[in-house]
């Protein structure tokens, strides 16, 4: 993706979940922002004219263990701008004489008040005092030579530093993140210490990156393994605008895992725009392999392998050899928190990044077109391809389906008298668990649930609140409000052995379709970027088979979101909809952010 025509901000990943969004930000920008390992990056490399400021992430160690990653102090006197963030400021501090210690108030995450000085040009058009998000447990105590303090926190005397004179900059807290209230500006004003112009838009990487695609598929023909979704169908899209059409094939392949309707639906609106597309029917397949499985890891990676034997088995029956080549639509999201980044904490292993796979991309028999972009740049470049807007806009779908939608359980428990222990604290831990980050670190923990009396439906307040209960525990990392149950006053909840069934697979499509079509029926589709409805292996009072999680997000990206603010009434239609047409126990409203919760629940 790089050229070297274009200004660059050199991004140097630590091992930060958030050093890509870093990156998507900067894009937002029209300035070419690239990722590199620090300690693979060349000082000559970033000594380049067109390399206008370095940007050093966040990570997820300390940058006094001993095995902390680490790059050229060099590159401090290269004389040009440098953000550190988080452990990118603690690493700039640290290797030019200052002092890093663990915190005195232990860990902090969630959002901090900062009070900057008013001379600091990385705050420039930024209130004196404003909310910033914070995740670190160590902190800057003893400033190197030259620094001064800029901005501080209750918590964080050295929130901010920066040298004057040599255009230094580090910041304990994470503009990158929604979380942050003037982020983006903070970030625009780095950029312009820089002194960027904004020389880099999508349109420029559509015509760059199709003169590189024919260059490395060459006289090959394209197969491509398409979902149906944004990411796969713009891949499809532009392959056959850059290749043309009779050198690209599309497979669909039937999982069983799909949205109810989403086979017909996927057949006629890939058709539409004139692709060649072939359905593939292994529901039996696929779900016969997740038999008996309960792991979240081994059902993402029996789904990648899955999909790759289906590969194998066609490739094998259609004698297709090596003047064929497969394409996948990954995108940067799908390889930073499988740990595609050298130094990143793995938060899930995405389908398409199992070992067997990536074994194939490093082979060079793999081609992911837009494995560089993020989902609001996929969706730019599916416009400019002149895709239709509601292709372009459908709601993300993650490609190992609803298979990371069904939880699973190998065990059973009962807790009797829930009422109890709601008189004891405000929430209850389920006794189920799901994938979570908080700081750059994986986390595997319970949902809370939430004893709502005293409590307002305000998602904004309720947003806020979990996000104060999880940082306060190391048992949680969500938290559900309950939006209806079969039994008029629960008293015991019970986790119930299961696998993923065909039951279980309806049972969720269906309920799945009501959240769907009473969105576009109170025409707030639109008004969210994602809605994941869940399965879980929950009931109360033994009433019921499962139960319901509503996860409704905003988000641009995916690399960070917020609880989607739909209107009380459209929860409180859907849930009794669920309640009345289906087996399900009890549906509830995921309401936390990303961080300290992921998108998905697997």
């Amino acid at each position: 993706m790089s050229n070297s025509a274009h200004e660059r901000i050199i991004i140097l990943d630590f091992g930060g979940q958030y050093a890509h969004l870093i990156a998507s930000r900067i894009r937002r920008e029209k300035v070419l922002a690239e990722i590199h390992n620090p300690d693979e990056v060349s000082v000559e490399l970033l000594d380049k004219p067109e390399i206008k400021g370095i940007i050093l992430s966040g990570g997820p160690q300390s940058v006094y263990a001993d095995d902390s990653p680490n790059c050229d102090p060099a590159i401090f006197s290269l004389g040009k701008p440098v953000l550190g963030i988080c452990y990118g400021h603690q690493f700039l501090s640290d290797r030019l004489g200052g002092t890093v210690s663990p915190g005195k108030h232990g860990k902090e995450y969630g959002r901090s008040e900062i009070t900057h000085c008013q001379q600091c040009p990385l705050f420039n058009d930024i209130p004196r005092t404003s909310v910033f998000w914070m995740s670190h447990g160590d902190s800057v105590t003893k400033l190197a030579e030259g620094f001064e303090t800029c901005a501080s926190t209750p918590n964080c005397q050295q929130a901010a530093v920066w040298h004057p004179e040599k255009k230094l900059f580090g910041i304990q807290f994470h503009p990158e993140v929604t979380h942050s209230e003037f982020g983006i500006q903070l970030l625009k004003n780095f950029l312009d210490i820089c002194d960027v112009s904004g020389d880099w838009t999508i349109e420029q990487y559509l015509e760059e990156q199709s003169a590189a695609l024919k260059q490395q598929i060459g006289d090959r023909n394209v197969i491509l393994f398409v979902s149906g979704g944004v990411d796969s169908t713009v891949c499809f899209t532009f392959l056959s605008q850059v290749l043309g059409p009779n050198r690209v094939k599309g497979l669909f392949v039937d999982t069983g895992l799909l949205r109810q309707g989403e086979v017909e639906y996927v057949e006629q609106s890939i058709r539409s725009i004139g692709a060649d597309l072939t359905v593939l029917r292994e529901a039996k397949t696929f779900i016969g392999n997740l038999r008996e499985k309960t792991d979240p890891e081994e059902k993402r990676s029996i789904i990648g392998n899955t999909f790759l034997q289906v590969q194998r088995d066609y490739f094998k029956s259609h004698e297709i050899n090596e003047d064929t080549i497969l394409a996948q639509g990954t995108i940067y999201p799908d390889t930073i928190e499988s740990g595609g980044s050298k130094n990143a904490d793995k938060i899930k292993t995405h389908h398409n990044r199992v070992p067997e796979i990536q074994k194939l991309i490093d082979e060079g028999k793999v081609i992911e077109p837009v494995a560089d972009l993020y989902k609001d740049e996929v969706r730019a470049l599916g416009e400019s391809l002149g895709l239709p807007h509601e292709l372009v806009w459908r709601h993300p779908f993650p490609g190992p389906g609803l298979g990371v939608r069904i939880l699973c359980s190998e065990g059973h428990s009962d807790t009797p008298l829930l009422q109890e222990i709601f008189e004891k604290r405000v929430y209850f831990p389920l006794p189920i668990k799901s994938v979570g980050v908080q700081g750059d670190f994986r986390t595997y923990r319970h949902p809370a649930l939430l004893d709502t009396e005293g409590l307002s439906f305000d998602l904004e307040a309720l947003e806020k609140y979990a996000t104060e209960l999880i940082n306060k525990s190391d048992t949680i990392n969500r938290v559900l409000y309950p939006l209806g149950f079969q039994s008029a006053s629960p008293q015991s909840v019970q986790m119930k052995e299961a696998t993923l069934t065909n039951d279980r697979i309806t049972r969720l499509q269906v309920a799945d379709h009501i959240v769907t079509s009473t969105l576009l029926e109170m025409d707030l589709y639109s008004d969210v970027w994602q809605f994941p409805t869940v399965l879980v292996p929950v009931t109360f009072d033994a009433l019921g088979e499962d139960s319901i999680i509503l996860r409704p997000v905003d988000s641009i990206d995916a690399m960070s979101a917020t609880v989607g603010k739909l209107p009380q009434t459209f929860f409180s239609k859907v849930a009794n909809k669920i309640l009345q047409e289906t087996d399900i126990s009890a549906v509830f409203l995921d309401v936390t952010s990303k961080p300290p919760g992921t998108i998905e629940w697997e």
